[in-house]
This record gives C-alpha cells, sequence and structure tokens, in this order.
C-alpha cells in the first residue's frame, strides 16, 4: 500500500512560494532596455505582431513597453497580399498598445521608403 502525505505536499509547495518570494526581495528592479524618452511628444511608427502597423505622436510608456499614442493613424494592410500594407489608413485617434505585441518602435522622420534589393525581376 502507497501512503501518501497530503500535508507534506502542502508543505513542500509552501516552502518553494515562500523561497521565491525571498528570492523576489533580493532582486533589483526590473528596468527597461529601451529608452523612449527622446521619442515622447513626437510621432514614432510601431509595427505589432500580425503585421498592424501604427503612427501616431508617443504620449506615455512603461517598462514592459506598453505604449500611449495620440492621434494615431493605422496603415491598412491590401487585401491582396496580407504581408503589404496599403496607402489605405484609418483614424483611431488616442490608443493604448499593449507591449507584448510591440515589434518595432521607430521614428517617421528620418525614415525613407527603399525598393527590396532582393526581389528579382522576372
Amino acid at each position: 500500500h502507497l501512503q501518501v502525505c497530503v500535508n507534506c505536499a502542502f508543505v513542500d509547495g509552501l516552502r518553494t512560494v515562500l523561497a521565491g518570494e525571498m528570492a523576489d526581495a533580493k532582486k533589483p528592479a526590473k528596468q527597461s532596455i529601451l529608452n523612449l524618452d527622446r521619442f515622447m511628444d513626437k510621432e514614432i511608427r510601431v509595427k505589432f505582431t500580425g503585421g498592424r502597423e501604427v503612427v501616431g505622436v508617443l504620449k506615455g510608456w512603461d517598462q514592459l513597453l506598453n505604449l500611449v499614442l495620440d492621434s494615431t493613424i493605422e496603415y491598412l494592410r491590401d487585401p491582396d497580399d496580407v504581408y503589404k500594407v496599403s496607402d489605405a489608413t484609418r483614424s483611431l485617434g488616442l490608443v493604448v498598445c499593449r507591449g507584448t505585441q510591440v515589434v518595432v518602435v521607430m521614428p517617421t522622420d528620418g525614415m525613407d521608403e527603399i525598393q527590396n534589393p532582393f526581389i528579382q525581376e522576372e
């Protein structure tokens, strides 16, 4: 017969939780690897997972890369080619962008669109 002590498993689990809390107390505060302060109140372009792209004025951000954008415009994708962004847009206004979905943050000034050098003409 196998005897299982339910309280022993609970105590081991409690030890693990307490050890984790003690380890967390010793860890330094999390810091963002990016500093977006230089883009505050300036227009930026943001690309998200899934291919969406928006342009807006950066009003705030945090260490998790959650962004607050004002006067935001979304660039819609081409219905024939989902990987291509069209010239069609829609106005979103003030938005909060979840940091886990942000892929690229870049300033709009100093950005030029060029032809893809890897496309081979037929």
